[in-house]
């Protein structure tokens, strides 16, 4: 009896030692110089300083990615990875969202622990801790996901949209249903690659309603690129027409543009904003946070400039540039690296990460957010004399 209960307690032990080992374990590869919330932020908190945001966004995008490898690896509640990549920041996993088609994760609702905090004696939320968090993963390429997966990062190539995929409903309801609840400035949005696609969009969205929540978009991809990668664009436009073609018929028989025309899916040649346009009166700006690595071709273009003077541009793309900032552009400063390093989650968690803040215009998020700083076509304006 002895000897085979000291064999079970052994090998409990072996299974312990693997999962603790594991490189995904938020105490192996998560950040190293970030606290867990103390008595010290009732006085200056930590969410007051932009790097700490940038860490603890990503690390909740990270603990999405590890939902689905949870689930697909079949993790029970005790030996699931993702719950330390949100506890340690006193945060709680309130609700999961599912993709219907294939039942995997693709986002969760994170929302201040209160009962987590009270025990470490953070008697209040600490000041710019955000009450709810929504945040989304980007392409997993793992089987049970992977065609999703890449069905949304073809249609954003095809389409430049991700408004027609079942993700984006779930995303805007989730993201809507929390505003209200909270209020819009106590809620963030978070995302990373495909997933700060769809994090831009559904903020976009809430914000043409009025409701302005705080964004922060990792690698948020563009197929806006240098014009010699154009071609990439126009084969993915035929493949997604193909690739359309096999998929079960459903009512969204034409791409559309945001502001409702019908998408061109040859040129392909904007996507979204950080130059200013005219509000119309009572439209405050909303300024979302991107992160983008110039070794990483998803999301270099971010940091082309916007020339407003091209006598190429059309009237229509052409802002008026007053220098009105529209969404702040955070740029990886390591020089050159590989792909998959410069397209990574990680770095923006890491102890090295160099930053700087880029503050000109940018051809392709003054496009993007556009509509959000001109007056509708419907309200009449009074304009000056040419």
């Amino acid at each position: 009896m002895a000897n085979s209960s000291g064999e079970v307690q052994e090998g409990q032990t072996v299974v312990v030692q693997e999962e603790e080992a594991h490189p995904y374990a938020f105490h192996v590869s998560g950040p190293r110089n970030v606290a867990s919330p103390n008595w010290r932020d009732l006085i200056n908190s930590s969410w007051k300083n932009e790097n700490h945001k940038r860490t603890v966004f990503s690390c909740f995008i990270q603990a999405v990615y590890l939902l689905e490898t949870d689930r697909q690896e079949n993790r029970t509640e005790e030996n699931a990875l993702a719950p330390n990549w949100w506890r340690s920041f006193k945060y709680k996993l309130t609700q999961t969202l599912i993709d219907e088609r294939d039942g995997s994760i693709f986002g969760a609702v994170l929302e201040w622990d209160r009962a987590a905090a009270l025990a470490d004696m953070v008697l209040i939320r600490p000041s710019g801790a955000p009450k709810a968090v929504l945040a989304l993963r980007g392409t997993l390429l793992k089987g049970p996901t992977i065609l999703r997966d890449i069905e949304d990062d073809l249609r954003f190539l095809a389409w430049e949209s991700l408004k027609g995929s079942v993700r984006f409903k779930v995303a805007l309801e989730a993201l809507r249903s929390v505003a209200e609840m909270y209020g819009s400035r106590n809620v963030c949005v978070a995302g990373h690659s495909l997933g700060a696609g769809f994090a831009l969009q559904v903020g976009k969205a809430l914000a043409k309603e009025g409701m302005y929540v705080e964004a922060h978009l990792f690698n948020p991809p563009s197929v806006s690129m240098p014009m010699s990668l154009r071609n990439i664009g126009e084969r993915a436009g035929f493949a997604w027409n193909r690739f359309k073609s096999m998929l079960p018929s459903s009512s969204e028989t034409e791409a559309t543009s945001e502001e409702g025309e019908t998408a061109n899916t040859v040129g392909l040649s904007s996507w979204i904003p950080l130059s200013g346009y005219k509000t119309s009166t009572g439209l405050k700006n909303w300024v979302p946070n991107l992160y983008v690595n110039n070794s990483d071709y998803i999301c270099c273009s971010y940091t082309d400039p916007d020339v407003t003077e091209n006598k190429q541009a059309d009237k229509e793309n052409a802002g008026p540039g007053n220098g009105q900032v529209a969404a702040k552009l955070f740029v990886m400063s390591k020089g050159k690296q590989k792909f998959l390093e410069a397209h990574g989650l990680e770095q923006w968690w890491s102890d090295d990460v160099q930053l700087q803040q880029a503050l000109h215009n940018s051809k392709l998020i003054s496009r993007q957010l556009k509509s959000l700083y001109t007056f509708p076509a419907s309200q009449p304006t009074q304009r000056t004399p040419q």
